[in-house]
């Protein structure tokens, strides 16, 4: 794929995250170069991607607002990714695939 190229997103795989105020860790499933996270909760969530169960979501990562999605970019070494929310609980959706566009 060339710079700056558009391709729609091709999904993989798909995990659910049991969200809750602590940060929950799971292993993502599929393979691909992007991650579309989508949060179904009124809560805002935090996500944080890494390479092992170690891996720890905070304030200090990426917000996703709370009844949207956002797609991220990851790379090969990436298998886990951990969510926190801000209040309450609920599901939190981790699509990997590839593309760059829903």
């Amino acid at each position: 794929m060339a710079n700056g190229s558009i391709m729609p997103f091709r999904p993989t795989g798909t995990v659910s995250v049991a969200a809750t105020v602590g940060s929950t860790y799971v292993a993502l499933a599929g393979g691909g170069d992007s991650v579309v996270v989508t949060n179904t909760t009124s809560s805002l969530a935090y996500v944080r991607f890494g390479s092992d169960a170690n891996v720890v979501a905070t304030v200090a990562d990426m917000p996703v607002l709370p009844n949207t999605r956002i797609m991220l970019g990851v790379n090969s070494v990436i298998a886990y990714a951990a969510v926190s929310l801000v209040t309450g609980a609920g599901s939190v959706l981790l699509t990997r695939g590839d593309g760059s566009y829903l």
